[in-house]
């Protein structure tokens, strides 16, 4: 008993101090402002510059404070959705940035890190993909946010590194002979986040 009693005890101490020095999880969702890697056509000019797109996101995150450093790791789901005159190329991945921040003054605070990415899903308008060279591909998020209490939001852009293409089986398209697109990320995402 005096064991279980002791063992309480220090369990309601260690998540006092975990508590008191912002450290904790959470849930975060917003919008992204998206486009894929360096747009091409293998063949001709059926698709030209595409206009950028929203998408969403929706996951969970952790954060370790270290006086004014923090550490959060996150896992991201993402839908993606960029047009192009041949119809509309549409990604769904799993996203893994590891940022590291510094709390800059008072509620605000810059971050930057790297971030690994899974592709689901990719779809051009009903068209089946191929090929794509890796699921895998890492990029880098680099970004600013303000913490207001348990909420926060934050601004941020992601870009890929890893050169990425998707190619189309196009077996009744002319307009799209051979066809590949970058599959790297390119965007701006909008954060809202709720920490427990």
């Amino acid at each position: 008993m005096k064991k279980t009693l002791l063992l309480a005890v220090f369990a309601m101490l260690s998540i006092t101090a975990f508590a008191q020095n912002d450290s904790g999880f959470g849930i975060k969702a917003g919008l992204n402002y998206n486009g894929n890697g360096d747009y091409f056509e293998s063949a001709g000019d059926a698709a030209r510059e595409p206009d950028r797109n929203l998408g969403y996101h929706i996951g969970v995150f952790g954060k370790i404070k270290f006086s004014r450093l923090y550490v959060r790791p996150e896992l991201i789901y993402t839908r993606t959705k960029s047009e192009y005159t041949g119809g509309e190329f549409e990604m769904s991945k799993l996203d893994a940035p590891i940022l590291l921040g510094i709390k800059v003054i008072g509620p605000l605070h810059v971050f930057a890190g790297p971030a690994f990415q899974y592709i689901l899903d990719s779809e051009f308008d009903g068209i089946g993909i191929n090929d794509i060279e890796s699921d895998f591909s890492v990029g880098a998020h680099l970004g600013a946010g303000v913490n207001l209490g348990k909420l926060g939001i934050d601004l941020r852009y992601e870009r890929g590194f890893s050169n990425n293409e998707a190619k189309f089986i196009n077996t009744n398209i002319t307009s799209l002979p051979d066809s590949r697109i970058d599959t790297r990320p390119d965007q701006l995402i909008l954060s809202l986040s709720l920490k427990f």
